[in-house]
């Protein structure tokens, strides 16, 4: 074999090697390809962060409604708590600060009574504590107990029985001073109440509880604290606790004991400073153990919830499970449905993209010949590529004079409405020219030659569209010293700009017209008129305001000027016989100069006055705006 032929063999075994590498790289990027490829990525995708989004934002949504609502719930049973412990002091207050108590005190210590009369002080004083007792709905029943065995209740109730001095709650308030006592079963207030009770523990006589040689014992049925209590819900297995300083629960609440792992957290939280909060802690089963608390602030007891975030979020388990096995069955549907998609779209798509790439390089006679031979119309793709065939026909023939066309029409347009606002202007100024000069007011006369040969210099400058806002600033103040010398002290002329926007351009001759305007209509309502222009800038845009005191636009005017903000109405424009053409000669020019990007604002009160601010796009150069950028 020669060297030619091996050269010749190799060649062709390189061309069917990149041939067959380009057509792996098409089919990798087929549309057949990436079709099952969108639509595997769009369900899976989409599923999976829905639900993981779905899961967050409802963990956090409950976690937040958690935290806002526990503690929203907290403070009305803590108010209630704070009440109920009101009436218990205020009704102990009453006992203790009572003449009758203090009577009945020094009849006890009197050696010198006989029984009898004892007998008569101590059911005069059960009947005081009964006729107390009825004005405290809150309180079940109240005992005083003597360190001598006496023991005086409500209903003429006079016992002398020293077993209440084994009671655990007698011991700790002697040796401990503890006045609360937790839910607990008194068998001396049974008759009253066969319910667990809360009592409050106080001294008679002496404030001391060691010294003191009576106590008073105030009992309120635990079910008044709990039922409320019990109505606030953390989840459906959460519970909240009332606890005392010792952390002890103050109700009849079995459930505590099963958080007794919790109790140094809550420790901790009661010696620290935040009065409430929400604290979170890993836990053993899924999620966190949360922990909900509150101070209370007439004694040193804690409101205390506890649950567990898969307590709390075990529906949303259930709901992520669901969702993830839906977007499995979701992901088998994709792919059957890609498959039968690409099948009959992306053979006639391939060639209309074939087609679509000739076009786009200009050669319309490529695109031709890979188009199909016309036929019959069965979808919408055939549809297509027949629409897009008849097109490229066409395309050459109108492309370049359609586009000339336009852009030379819309030139003129502006140009019209530009040589527009020139005439106006100088027969206004002519004839206050001719006002003065037979007023004889020669200096007067001498500085609006002045101004009006200085804009008149200006607005011969056709060709210049677009100019700097300091070239039209002055084209203005030129304007407003012919103004000035017209009406004299009668006008009050302001003028506000920004610093920053010298190299701002914009088009020319549009705030001139909306000053005149503005002075026009405010001298109908006053013989003085008031007007303030301001220039500033704000984000991409430069805001160009006249603000007038005049008696403001009628609703029709208003809308009108609307629509020629929205509308650029040439063709009324340039046929009305009006002279007030100026405002609409401006907003026409700016919403065909800058489209889009173009707005007005009017704001106008009847009797108070008129606000017209324009709204242009902020450029630090000369160049016209892009059809792009006008929308």
């Amino acid at each position: 074999m020669s060297w030619y032929t091996m050269g010749v063999a190799k060649a062709s075994k390189s061309r069917c090697s990149f041939k067959a590498d380009e057509g792996v790289t098409r089919m990798l990027y087929s549309l057949k390809s990436r079709l099952i490829t969108a639509f595997v990525l769009l369900f899976v995708l989409s599923f999976y962060v829905m639900t993981l989004l779905l899961f967050n934002e409802s963990r956090s949504i409950i976690r937040s409604y958690l935290e806002s609502s526990a503690l929203e719930k907290m403070d009305e049973y803590g108010s209630f708590i704070d009440m109920a412990q009101a009436q218990m002091y205020d009704f102990s207050s009453l006992v203790f600060n009572s003449e009758l108590t203090h009577q009945w005190e020094l009849a006890m210590a009197d050696p010198a009574l006989s029984a009898g009369e004892k007998s008569l002080a101590n059911l005069n004083f059960s009947r005081f504590l009964t006729q107390t007792t009825n004005n405290y709905s809150i309180i079940s029943s109240v005992f005083l107990y003597r360190d001598d065995g006496l023991r005086i209740g409500m209903n003429n109730e006079v016992v002398n029985d020293p077993s209440f001095k084994e009671e655990a709650w007698y011991r700790d308030f002697k040796e401990h001073s503890i006045r609360w006592v937790p839910a607990h079963l008194d068998r001396y207030s049974q008759q009253y109440n066969n319910k667990p009770v809360i009592s409050l523990l106080m001294p008679i006589g002496h404030f001391e509880p060691s010294l003191a040689k009576t106590i008073m014992k105030v009992n309120i049925s635990s079910s008044y604290l709990l039922d409320p209590l019990n109505r606030i819900h953390l989840g459906e297995n959460g519970t909240i606790f009332l606890v005392n300083e010792l952390l002890q629960p103050m109700l009849s609440q079995k459930q505590y004991s099963k958080h007794a792992d919790m109790l140094d957290k809550v420790g901790g939280l009661r010696a620290g400073t935040n009065k409430q909060g929400v604290e979170y802690t890993p836990g053993q089963e899924e999620g966190d153990e949360i922990l909900v608390y509150k101070k209370l602030v007439r004694t040193d007891w804690m409101l205390v919830g506890f649950v567990s975030e898969a307590d709390l979020y075990g529906q949303l388990f259930k709901l992520r499970d669901s969702m993830m096995t839906f977007a499995v069955i979701l992901l088998l549907v994709s792919v059957l449905i890609a498959i039968w998609l690409s099948h009959g779209i992306t053979r006639p798509l391939s060639r209309l993209v074939s087609a679509m790439h000739h076009v786009q390089r200009g050669d319309f006679a490529g695109a031709e010949a890979k188009l199909p031979a016309g036929g019959s119309v069965r979808n919408e793709v055939g549809f297509v590529t027949s629409t897009f065939r008849n097109m490229v026909s066409q395309l050459r023939t109108h492309i370049k004079t359609e586009f000339e066309l336009k852009l030379l029409r819309q030139q003129a347009e502006y140009k019209t409405l530009l040589m527009q606002i020139n005439p106006h202007f100088l027969f206004n100024t002519l004839e206050l020219m001719s006002s003065l000069a037979m007023q004889k007011r020669t200096d007067d006369t001498v500085q609006v030659i002045e101004a009006l040969g200085k804009m008149l210099r200006f607005s011969l400058r056709i060709s210049d569209d677009v100019i700097r806002l300091t070239e039209e600033l002055k084209y203005v103040k030129d304007y407003m010293s012919i103004l000035e010398v017209r009406f004299g002290d009668k006008l009050h002329l302001t003028m506000e700009v920004d610093e920053g926007l010298e190299d701002a351009m914009i088009i020319k001759f549009i705030l001139q017209p909306l000053i005149e305007n503005a002075v026009k209509y405010s001298f109908r309502q006053s013989p003085e008129a008031c007007v303030n222009i301001r220039v500033r800038r704000e984000n991409d845009c430069v805001r160009l305001s006249v603000t007038d005191h005049g008696p403001g636009m009628p609703a029709e005017l208003l809308r009108k000027l609307t629509d020629q903000a929205a509308y650029a109405q040439l063709d009324q424009i340039l046929a009305s016989r009006s002279r007030e053409i100026g405002l609409g000669n401006v907003l026409a020019r700016c919403r065909l100069y800058y489209g889009k990007l173009f707005g007005l604002r009017i704001e106008s009160v009847a009797g108070e006055g008129t606000v017209i601010e324009l709204i242009l796009p902020f450029r630090e150069e000369i160049a016209h705006v892009s059809s792009v950028d006008r929308g």
